[in-house]
This record gives structure tokens, sequence and C-alpha cells, in this order.
């Protein structure tokens, strides 16, 4: 499977409940999905509101044809940096996620240790006002090899069945 197949087998995963951008989207990324939920508990009658909660979960894609480990710390800046510029966090702010998916031909073996030790992590007043996890997952098209940090190990499952 070619980089561009994989892109569009993902993106096409990701439109029942994504908002997917493929145009006028930062650089370095080829493609971004945002997924945004609000979710109230009021008693009896919707004035006597309970709880609010809004969560919110950024995905960047980035394709290349090799990827090295200087590239991959680029695009993991790239992708945090451009993350955490849209957290707005305030009273019913739960949390707003980042996601990095690198699609490449072939990844280095240091890329591919640099992505298993990445990891990022965010509160906000002492998660008083929510927090921001950060997955990485990176896909080998030309062996079908899938490598991700401590956080993205539940995608990785979910991308294996995708990419079947």
């Amino acid at each position: 499977m070619t980089v561009d197949e994989a892109l569009q087998k993902l993106l096409h995963s990701y439109r029942r409940y994504y908002n997917i951008k493929t145009e006028d989207v930062p650089e370095p990324f080829r493609a971004e999905a945002a997924f945004h939920t609000h979710d109230e508990q009021f008693f009896l009658v919707k004035a006597a509101t309970l709880a609010e909660a809004d969560s919110h979960e950024y995905v960047f894609f980035a394709t290349s044809d090799r990827i090295g480990p200087d590239d991959v710390r680029r695009l993991d800046e790239a992708a945090w940096e451009e993350g955490m510029a849209r957290v707005v966090p305030h009273a019913n702010h739960r949390n707003t996620d980042i996601v990095l998916v690198v699609l490449a031909e072939q990844i280095d073996d240091d890329a591919a240790a640099y992505i298993k030790r990445c990891k990022r992590y965010r509160s906000y007043r002492h998660t008083l006002q929510g927090w921001s996890h950060y997955s990485l997952v990176a896909i080998e098209t030309s062996t079908g090899d899938f490598f991700c940090n401590r956080r993205g190990k539940n995608l990785k499952k979910l991308f294996r069945n995708i990419m079947r």
C-alpha cells in the first residue's frame, strides 16, 4: 500500500465523527481531523444545569517517503505546538487531546526509538480546567509495521484493523 492510499483509508475512517480538512492545513501536515463534544447534565429542567464538559481532539496527518529521527522530532514539535495553540482552558473544559499520525514508506530505527519514548502531557490549573494528552502513531507502509508511544497503543490496534 502506498502512503497516499493509506492516508485516504485513514481519512475515510475518520469522516463519520470528525471534521476533516485537507486544504489550508498548517505545514508540515497533509490533513487534519477535529472532533468536538459538549456534554451537559441537568436536574429536571435545562435551566438547572449540574455539570458541563467540553472535549476536543485534533488529529494531524503527516506523510513522507522516509522518516528519520530529526523529521519525527520536527513533526512532533509542530503537532504539539499547533494543538496547544487551540486549547482554551476554562471551568467546563475537560480535555483537549492531540494526535499525530505519520505515514511513511520507510521509518529509520532511530526514529522508531524516538516515537516509543515520546511523552507529552499538560494539565490546566491542576486539572481543574482539564488536561491534554498526546498520542503518536507512525505507520511504515512498505512493511505494514506500526510504531507508537504509550498513549498511541489503542490507536495502533484500531489502525491495524483499518489497514487490512
